[in-house]
């Protein structure tokens, strides 16, 4: 017989062997697998008391956080009746930094009027007024608390003024119908009243505000009304700067028109100066 075969063999026969001592020794005795099968039957789900003291004590302190906070930012000055309820009875911070990220347009329409002094009416104007159409729906630009919602016959008109957990509040005018109640808590985007034209209103719109501390903001300082964004994520407030006018677009470019204009005086002007002095 072929010497090769007769190694192939052998090496079968030992294999086979093999196969069969190691299914021998994992073949468990019968009484070992009864038991096996009580242990499975009878397990109860685990009661160990430290794991749920820990939970508890988690969940307290989440609660006891959540408590806190809520009393820093919806507890003090809530019960006020006035846009600003600060008055002079807090401290302006010389810097904050304000979470602005998730701000949500208040309503599409483009900006009709700016923020800042009125000669026309000798006062200033603390929002920027939104176009838009008697009922058209008036969103929350962040998420907050409902503080107040009243009417002001020479002013706001209907309004509504939010406290936010940024710490903001933002002020809506010249609506015509609430949506939402004081105390109430609503999220970014959510319906809070529909457009006016109520109060010291010329035509329908959407006066917008924003206040920190009760210090009026420029809100185009915040929010890129004409891409309904915020600049940046941060709002760098600072006590120095507050009140002016910043804009973060570009630049425009002066009409050719006017340039052209304005060299062809420049250049009379100069003329007449230099006859004259001959």
């Amino acid at each position: 017989m072929n010497f090769k075969k007769i190694s192939s063999i052998l090496a079968i026969s030992f294999l086979s062997i093999a196969g069969l001592a190691a299914q021998a020794q994992l073949k468990l005795p019968e009484s070992h697998a009864n038991q096996h099968s009580s242990l499975i039957a009878n397990q109860k789900p685990s009661t160990n008391p430290f794991k749920i003291e820990n939970n508890n004590i988690l969940l307290d302190d989440l609660k006891e956080r959540e408590a806190k906070f809520d009393e820093e930012i919806f507890g003090n000055f809530w019960n006020s009746e006035r846009v600003n309820p600060y008055g002079t009875a807090v401290t302006i911070p010389e810097h904050h930094d304000i979470d602005v990220s998730e701000y949500t347009t208040p309503c599409p329409g483009h900006i009709t009027s700016n923020y800042g002094y009125r000669s026309r009416f000798r006062r200033m104007h603390y929002g920027i007024d939104l176009k838009l159409q008697v009922g058209d729906t008036v969103r929350a630009a962040f998420s907050g608390k409902i503080r107040l919602t009243k009417y002001e016959r020479r002013g706001y008109g209907y309004y509504v003024v939010i406290r936010h957990n940024n710490g903001m509040e933002t002020v809506y005018g010249h609506l015509s119908r609430f949506l939402v109640k004081p105390d109430q808590y609503v999220k970014a985007g959510e319906p809070i009243a529909l457009g006016g034209n109520t109060g010291r209103s010329t035509g329908a719109h959407l006066h917008f505000e924003t206040r920190y501390l009760g210090i009026p903001i420029n809100p185009a300082a915040i929010i890129d009304f004409e891409n309904q964004v915020p600049h940046k994520d941060v709002f760098a407030f600072d006590k120095r700067t507050y009140g002016k006018s910043q804009n973060y677009a570009p630049a425009k470019k002066k009409s050719t028109r006017k340039a052209t204009a304005k060299r062809r005086t420049t250049r009379k002007s100069t003329k007449a100066k230099t006859t004259a002095k001959k």
